[in-house]
């Protein structure tokens, strides 16, 4: 057994008791669970003590927009598992991707954004923030040399995903960090994908990361929510101005589902791995399909770069096939234990189909999305070829 595996079994087996284990808080009786504080506002005995609270209002419960008990005991859990210093709960993962993108760029602005980002978020980037004057300038990042290309004086910001979760493509966020520093620039990582559990960019040298809490960390398909986590300087200037003043706050009833979510995080992205990489190994031997884009097979072009800047995989990926979309259409209706459905990260598994495009280095008609949920691996095999069987009878 190697020293790099020994060291990330040691931090996967951290995790069980990060996200499990609480001290005993006499305040809430013993409680296994933190109580729901369906409070609005908070009263004080004095105003001595009311005017206090005042002066660092993020530091005290006064009014829920600002500081929930419960939202505040989830924010502490996800910073501590991400290895953050401080953490900020919103209503949703584009509330917190915006927010965290405004609070790093003024009017005149430049940024640098990978060309394979989120929808929304690239769509806040090249249209909502340009009557702000902000610009943004999309490169393949693959390369650091595609940001050093693109970097001008007034850039402020590059903006990452990694991996992006349509065609699973990765940045050396080691080096983003450092080049980004070295120009003066802030670096923001969408890391839904990989989740805190197998990734921790923070440690690689990058400013904030966010995160989609709808996705693998409430991981039971029933709230949307959104996360901020960086250094305590950053993220305190994101709560007084973009958290307080847009107020995109997450609310005490979805803090408490996500927290019980979060008990299970580690545990079920042990599993999301191990199914994750069956199913992607086993979709790669099909003669219908030309490429399997999954970080965590050989075959990945960056597959090594993800070895040494993850610790595991999430169990998101694609396939690029020449069949047309109408036929892997159909294929993905015949399909029982996948639903055709937007998002990923619940118990259950998912299947979109869309056309490829004219993208570099893809062969192909049609790129197939799947997600691969808590069912058994080998059901989930027997579907894929049932349903093929029955589109070529």
């Amino acid at each position: 057994m190697n020293e790099t595996y020994t060291a990330a079994s040691a931090a996967r087996e951290k995790q069980f008791t990060q996200v499990a284990y609480d001290e005993f808080d006499a305040r809430h009786h013993g409680s296994i669970h933190v109580p729901i504080y369906q409070n609005s506002l908070f009263a004080f005995k004095s105003y001595q003590e009311f005017d206090h609270a005042f002066t660092a209002l993020l530091d005290h419960h006064v009014y829920s927009r600002g500081n929930n008990p419960t939202v505040t005991y989830l924010e502490q859990k996800l910073a501590e598992l991400e290895g953050a210093e401080k953490a900020r709960c919103f209503a949703s993962g584009m509330a917190a991707i915006s927010s965290a993108i405004l609070s790093s760029v003024k009017q005149g602005d430049h940024v640098i954004c990978v060309h394979q980002a989120y929808g929304p978020t690239k769509e806040f980037l090249s249209v909502y923030l340009t009557k702000f004057g902000v610009e943004t300038t999309f490169v393949d990042g693959s390369s650091i040399d595609n940001f050093k290309t693109a970097v001008r004086p007034n850039t402020s910001l590059f903006y990452l995903e990694s991996p992006t979760s349509g065609l699973f493509e990765l940045q050396n966020l080691r080096e983003c960090a450092a080049y980004a520093k070295l120009v003066g620039a802030r670096t923001i990582i969408d890391n839904t994908w990989a989740s805190p559990c197998f990734q921790n960019p923070i440690e690689l040298g990058i400013d904030l990361v966010v995160h989609s809490i709808t996705k693998y960390i409430g991981g039971h398909s029933d709230c949307v929510g959104g996360v901020i986590l960086g250094s305590t300087d950053i993220m305190d200037q994101i709560g007084y101005n973009e958290y307080m003043l847009l107020g995109g706050l997450m609310t005490p009833q979805t803090a408490a589902l996500v927290a019980k979510g979060l008990r299970t995080l580690p545990l079920r992205m042990q599993r999301h791995e191990e199914s994750g990489l069956l199913l992607a190994d086993f979709l790669s031997r099909k003669p219908y399909v030309t490429r399997v884009n999954h970080p965590g097979l050989s075959s990945h072009p960056q597959h090594e770069l993800g070895k040494s800047q993850m610790k595991g995989y999430g169990s998101l990926f694609s396939f690029v096939t020449n069949e047309p979309l109408d036929k892997m259409r159909e294929w993905a209706t015949k399909l029982n234990y996948f639903k055709i459905a937007v998002s990923w990260g619940g118990f259950e598994s998912l299947v979109t189909a869309n056309p490829l495009g004219a993208i570099a280095g893809y062969e192909g008609t049609t790129i197939v999305r799947l997600y691969v949920g808590m069912e058994d691996p080998k059901d989930l095999m027997a579907d894929i070829d049932q349903a093929w069987e029955s589109c070529n009878t």
